[in-house]
């Protein structure tokens, strides 16, 4: 596990960093901005972008971990490289398909997928359509060359891209935003796609290997690759589907909607981006590489402490960032243009996304777990279903309760496909803790968060309408989080308190 422990402190500093930068990012456009029509227009467009993605990227980045790293296990690193070229050919000539019918229809399709947009903003949303599609092959290469260097052991280059994007994002807002408008969102996008994908070049060229593209559709690699792609594209196209379906419904609701949900995922996808991809992107490789029967306890023991560190961290974090919301959104994006009425709006979808985000990093652990096992039918399936209930809960709870309404589906359809992708893995595999003692953990968890939020709740009495008050309260928050979550988790669930208390040693600790 050393080698794993290390990658993780690697990629959690260089997370860290970009996540930082991230919000730093995000407030640029909240102060340039606000919550407004703008912002709103340039989130459908990137919707538009991300939908095409979905169908190729995610899905061939995902299935070309499992080949490079079993090439690598072989001392045959070329073999899995040639695979990868291979699928850069082939999904450059797709998204150059798709992306030319998205461009020629982006009028009718931001008129389907956001139906309450006015006229102006409508145009202005197929406009910046257009140009953010100039990142879809920039962004497939990044996304299948950074899968590699993680499978060649480099970590460094996926967590550093990041940075880069994010810096370009920054001066786009800043300094592009008040004399261009939108368009500098779009254009920014597009250049700092380019920076991520000159990032992920290093470890390819340290290791000699070629990453130009290729069309040899008859490279084994590549087969195994497809063989896993269609369930992987249609996992990958269902999240993008829920996106979109929530900026649909929120373009329905006041202006503004639309931006609030994004800001309010953004914390949660801030606190994605620390815990759950920085443990996760050191597991997968390893994972795939110990699907062998001979491997299965090694598999089963790190699909455990994954789930086990996720959740000890994420209950506590979902918890205090739920109760704390309002302060929260205040203290990170409250400032220009980003007036009350925005923190209102925003805080009351990012209490209840807070509620989701245990389940979401759990739901993601086990079903890369099940692609390294090349088994796609289990995340889809539960993917399908988890779209089924988010699409419902849209319609059924957006005109009840506006924003929340909408986080409150998110949270919901996320419940439903983590459960149906624990108990699919569980029964194909075996890979997974009895989800009898993981149930347990989790629930023990969950009362142990709870207890330190009433705590908490208790413990505010600051006025949080400035920076320095909104501040305080959050840290009132935590602090009577922690205070009650150590001792009863200490109390019902031992392993997950083992954990946290081993961590101090962990850090320390280089091998």
């Amino acid at each position: 596990m050393g080698r794993v422990r290390q990658a993780v402190l690697l990629t959690a500093g260089l997370s860290l960093a970009g996540a930082a930068l991230g919000l730093v990012r995000d407030l640029a456009i909240a102060v340039v901005f606000g919550a407004g029509p703008a912002v709103d227009a340039f989130l459908v467009a990137q919707g538009l972008m991300n939908l095409v993605l979905g169908l190729v990227t995610g899905a061939l980045a995902k299935a070309a971990i499992p080949v490079v790293a079993r090439s690598v296990e072989a001392g045959r690193p070329e073999a899995g490289m040639a695979s990868v070229r291979a699928a850069l050919g082939l999904s450059g000539v797709a998204l150059a398909v798709g992306a030319t019918a998205v461009w020629i229809g982006a009028d009718a399709v931001v008129e389907l997928l956001a139906p309450g947009f006015d006229d102006a903003t409508a145009a202005l949303a197929a406009e910046l359509t257009r140009i953010v599609l100039v990142a879809t092959v920039l962004i497939t290469a990044t996304n299948l060359l950074a899968g590699a260097g993680q499978a060649l052991g480099w970590f460094a280059p996926a967590a550093l891209q990041s940075l880069g994007f994010n810096a370009v994002m920054i001066v786009a807002a800043a300094v592009a935003g008040p004399v261009f408008g939108a368009t500098a969102l779009a254009w920014g996008f597009v250049a700092g796609s380019a920076v991520r994908l000159l990032l992920q070049l290093v470890p390819v060229r340290a290791a000699r290997l070629s990453a130009w593209p290729t069309l040899r559709l008859s490279d084994p690699g590549l087969r195994e690759m497809l063989r896993l792609v269609p369930a992987l594209v249609v996992g990958s196209a269902l999240s993008s589907v829920n996106t979109l379906v929530d900026r649909a419904v929120a373009s329905t609701l006041e202006p503004g909607s639309v931006a609030a949900v994004n800001f309010a995922s953004r914390l949660l996808t801030t606190v994605d981006l620390l815990l759950v991809a920085t443990v996760l992107a050191p597991l997968y490789p390893r994972m795939a590489a110990a699907v062998a029967p001979e491997r299965r306890a090694e598999l089963r023991a790190l699909v455990e402490r994954g789930t086990g560190a996720l959740a000890a961290f994420l209950v506590p974090l979902g918890i205090g960032m739920a109760i704390a919301a309002e302060p929260l959104v205040r203290l990170v994006f409250g400032y220009g243009k980003f007036d009350q009425d925005d923190v209102a709006l925003t805080a009351s979808a990012a209490a209840v996304f807070a509620v989701g985000l245990p389940l979401l990093a759990v739901r993601e652990l086990a079903a890369r777990t099940c692609y390294a096992f090349g088994d796609g039918r289990v995340p889809v399936l539960s993917a399908l279903l988890g779209m089924v209930v988010n699409l419902v809960g849209d319609l059924l709870l957006a005109p009840l309760f506006g924003v929340a309404g909408i986080a409150a589906a998110t949270v919901t359809s996320v419940a439903v496909a983590t459960v149906a992708t624990l108990v699919g893995l569980h029964r194909r595999h075996r890979a997974v803790p009895p989800l009898g003692r993981l149930g347990a953990g989790l629930a023990g968890a969950a009362a142990a968060g709870l207890a330190g939020g009433l705590l908490a709740e208790l413990a505010v009495g600051v006025d949080p309408s400035g920076p320095a008050g909104a501040a305080a309260v959050c840290a009132a928050v935590g602090i009577g989080v922690l205070a009650g979550y150590l001792p009863m988790l200490r109390l019902l669930c031992r392993p997950q308190f083992a954990l946290l208390a081993g961590l101090p040693a962990d850090l320390l600790r280089r091998r």
